[in-house]
């Protein structure tokens, strides 16, 4: 068994269209660093310096990450990871 990461569709492509890969237990950061051996260019619009870019939510069985330890949130066997990028813009109503 292994933890399922969730990819969002703008980082399919880096995946090869898949909407779900798996990856090795340990830190959220060794997850993201793991995927990226498989998948290159992943950690980098995901992470920078060892820590979870700002526009990025992740979040393990449905917790975020920053509410648990951020980056050094542990991952385990059967968990399931779910990677959102944050949307901005719409229009502004008046």
């Amino acid at each position: 068994m292994a933890v399922k990461v969730r990819i969002p569709t703008p980082l399919q492509r880096l995946t090869q269209g898949k909407e779900e890969v798996e990856g090795n237990p340990g830190t959220i950061i060794e997850l993201v660093n793991d995927l990226d051996k498989s998948f290159p260019g992943l950690a980098e619009r995901i992470s920078e310096n060892g820590k979870i870019r700002r526009f990025v939510n992740m979040y393990v069985n449905e917790e975020d990450i920053r509410f648990l330890n951020a980056e050094g949130t542990m991952v385990k066997d059967g968990d399931e990871v779910s990677i959102v990028p944050a949307i901005a813009g719409g229009e502004r109503q008046e």
